[in-house]
């Protein structure tokens, strides 16, 4: 079979193990039905995401032009506590800011190597999670808007990494730590004016179970543009990467906006 079309991030289902979907303009791929068999994957070209146009991809499957244009990367994208749309303020596109910064917020824990904290829209829990590769994960605070949870984030900082370490991710390398009691040292970390908002509910840890075959115990990151195409055997999904037998990984995310053609 082959499929052909924009790469953009891979759909999931929040089952036991995960369900991955790649999601093209004419049809769909389970990618977990791929495991243990070989696929072909072959750079064709470009499409950004924003405009449509066959432009090269600069940044989060934007082309230059979108990537310093659109609402939707922003810089409160990546540092939330940039917000302004509580204060009616605008950066690009007020309505736009509004309708995604001025809704619940959840400022989390998880585990993908070491305890990480980190933003996301509370209609983005699990998938947040997911994406980045978390075995376990659970709520600290749940606010109105991002920018409280940015100033939440900030504070916490200071004690936890706010980066995944992607390669001890891929390889399983995953510190054991109870989520639930380390939350309960947060609660003098955080704002003043978020401590209204704490969570202390008892059991609401979420448990991610990936469909991984085999983890690399040494990985090589395929790049698209340098290695036009490639062929390997499917050993594993995690976050937004496909895992091969030889230990070459392909981050999905970081190539939104490429097209391709995947053979199976």
């Amino acid at each position: 079979m082959t499929y052909e079309g924009v790469l953009t991030k891979m759909q999931t289902e929040f089952e036991n193990p995960i369900q991955y979907y790649l999601i093209f303009e004419n049809n769909f791929l389970n990618i977990n039905q791929l495991l243990n068999k070989e696929i072909e994957i072959t750079f064709l070209g470009y499409q950004c995401l924003n405009c449509g146009k066959k432009k090269k991809i600069y940044r989060q499957g934007c082309c230059y032009d979108c990537f310093y244009s659109s609402a939707s990367v922003g810089d409160w994208i990546m540092k939330p506590e940039l917000s302004t749309a509580h204060l009616g303020i605008q950066d690009r596109d007020l309505a736009y800011e509004e309708k995604v910064q001025l809704q619940p917020h959840i400022v989390y824990l998880a585990l993908s190597s070491e305890v990480k904290v980190g933003v996301t829209r509370k209609t983005q829990v699990p998938t947040r999670w997911i994406d980045q590769g978390a075995t376990e994960a659970l709520a600290v605070v749940e606010v109105p808007n991002r920018y409280l949870a940015g100033i939440t984030e900030v504070a916490l900082k200071n004690h936890y990494a706010d980066k995944t370490n992607w390669r001890k991710m891929l390889q399983n390398e995953v510190e054991q730590v109870d989520l639930i009691q380390e939350r309960l040292k947060l609660e003098n970390l955080i704002p003043a004016e978020v401590q209204e908002y704490f969570y202390l509910q008892k059991n609401d840890v979420y448990v991610m179970e990936y469909p991984v075959l085999q983890y690399p115990k040494k990985i090589n990151s395929l790049n698209l543009e340098n290695t036009t195409n490639f062929k390997g055997k499917l050993m594993g999904i995690k976050g937004q990467y496909l895992i091969f037998e030889n230990g070459t990984v392909f981050n999905i995310r970081n190539y939104e906006g490429y097209v391709v053609k995947i053979e199976v």
